[in-house]
């Protein structure tokens, strides 16, 4: 004989999860709040209305998807700088070895996720958009 006490249960159970907090966010309203060692956009810090960037190329040496591009030049007095400094997104893994690496603190990743484009040139990101507006 049939017995409908265990199919109860579990329409009980399934009608407790039913009402329960959703798990979906409705990504335009809500977003998510990223972790705290979460690796976004790059940003470039600055210092005296500079880039820190020395142009020692180490970022562009243990970048091993070679996404970026670093030429240097030297000012009156002496001391080099990076004149072009390009990070190519659509190579970019995000591994962050290219912060690591970094003998002046020049270089950090943001938390920013929101990186859509349709035109693939809005990826490659020059030294003005990465400088660090605070």
């Amino acid at each position: 004989m049939f017995t409908p006490v265990p199919l109860i249960k579990g329409l009980l159970i399934t009608l407790k999860h039913l009402f329960m907090k959703p798990v979906t966010l409705q990504y335009p309203d809500e977003k998510v709040a990223p972790f705290p060692r979460f690796r976004g956009l790059h940003a470039l810090n600055v210092s005296h209305n500079r880039s820190k960037c020395v142009a020692c190329y180490l970022c562009p040496t243990v970048c091993p998807a070679k996404c970026i591009t670093v030429e240097a030049a030297e000012d009156d007095k002496h001391d080099k700088y990076a004149s072009k400094y390009e990070i190519d997104l659509l190579r970019c893994i995000f591994c962050g070895y290219c912060v690591d690496a970094c003998p002046v603190d020049a270089l950090k990743m943001t938390s920013a996720y929101e990186l859509a484009s349709y035109k693939r040139d809005d990826f490659v990101f020059t030294q003005e958009r990465l400088l660090d507006k605070r």
